[in-house]
């Protein structure tokens, strides 16, 4: 795995997000700015496709710590717009904040996250029904590989990239 550097993003709004690689297990007060987005993000899921039984959704401070996976932020200053956490070859999750959907902080996100796996297969699941987010995957090249109800009811979209 490379190292990971701080990246400025220029957006159409000509508003610099920063995305930079971090530790939330060693900052208490970060793994909550992240968890706070990341429930607002999956709330916003949970609508899309119906269902509130996302597990990450549900997930604590601690269990946020404790996952073994890489991270990065977006950030505006001092405000995480977004974050994202991925294993050697699966991205665990991606999640905006409500209010910064549609400013190109996702897509920020997982370019920065691929350029750090250059030449392995990504996989990455969402929501079968989560429309914006399998726009974005397949935008990026991502292939549709296989639907998974996970739970009774409860289906996921499977997405897999060779880079």
């Amino acid at each position: 795995m490379t190292s990971l550097h701080s990246t400025l993003c220029r957006l159409p709004l000509v508003v610099a997000i920063e995305i930079v690689g971090v530790d939330p297990a060693a900052d208490f007060g970060l793994a909550e700015q992240i968890l706070a987005v990341q429930k607002s993000s999956y709330a916003v899921e949970a609508k899309l496709i119906g269902d509130s039984r996302i597990p990450l959704l549900h997930e604590s401070v601690d269990d946020l710590c404790a996952a073994h996976v890489y991270w990065l932020v977006a950030r505006e200053g001092h405000e995480i717009l977004g974050a994202a956490a991925w294993s050697e070859a699966e991205i665990d999750r991606l999640v905006v904040a409500p209010h910064a959907h549609r400013r190109g902080i996702g897509r920020g996100l997982v370019d920065v996250m691929l350029d750090s796996i250059v030449g392995q297969r990504v996989q990455v699941a969402t929501g079968r029904d989560n429309a914006p987010a399998r726009r974005l995957y397949e935008s990026l090249g991502f292939v549709h590989t296989e639907d998974q109800e996970v739970l009774p009811g409860l289906w996921l979209a499977r997405y897999e990239l060779v880079r």
